[in-house]
């Protein structure tokens, strides 16, 4: 018989259903999704194993809640760069912002990164709420970009290709870090290729 999952409503229900994601957002972090299990979820929340029946259907309902907030912190800071921008905008040093941020964003989520992203190929749900958020930020950016007087055809394909290319490139640099790659000189061409796409060359 399924247990019954409910929605909290009151303060204390509602603090103890967020103490329960904290949680899974630490182990997921510190052992991977598959290395943890509830009960270890239910000890780190200061909960019993029942009490997080009673909120989640299961570790992967706890997941899906822990990656809504990890799309928030990775995906806030980056936006929150491209709506402060007014016109006239140097392309160049705002690339190398964007490509800084996205390399601090990478460590500071390294381990969850990786336990996240390496469901996308055996969970549809996990992959869905990635491709929505590459959708929101192509859309999103490319929305902004006339307000900025930055006219470029394909738009949204040039937006598209350049997060692709920030994202290679933080996760080279983080995570593989390659000892017959300079990551320095990587790191200048990756740029002067993100700046091109929006100068329209």
């Amino acid at each position: 018989m399924k247990n019954t999952v409910r929605q909290p409503q009151q303060e204390r229900a509602i603090e103890k259903k967020n103490k329960i994601i904290k949680a899974g957002y630490e182990l997921f972090s510190e052992k991977s999704f598959f290395s943890c299990t509830t009960p270890e979820i239910a000890a780190r929340a200061g909960v019993s194993t029942g009490i997080v029946y009673g909120y989640f259907k299961d570790k992967r309902d706890i997941l899906l809640c822990v990656l809504d907030i990890y799309i928030e912190e990775v995906s806030t800071p980056v936006m929150n760069i491209i709506h402060n921008l007014t016109p006239p905008v140097n392309i160049a040093p705002l690339v190398k912002t964007l490509m800084d941020k996205t390399i601090e964003i990478h460590r500071t989520h390294s381990a969850l990164h990786e336990t996240l992203h390496s469901l996308t190929a055996t969970d549809g749900d996990v992959a869905a709420k990635f491709l929505e958020l590459e959708r929101n930020i192509t859309i999103g950016v490319a929305s902004v970009l006339p307000k900025l007087n930055i006219d470029i055809p394909d738009a949204r394909e040039r937006v598209h290709l350049a997060m692709n290319l920030f994202q290679t490139f933080s996760h080279e640099y983080v995570f593989d870090k390659h000892s017959f790659i300079d990551y320095n000189a990587m790191y200048d061409i990756v740029c002067e290729s993100i700046t091109r796409l929006f100068l329209g060359k």
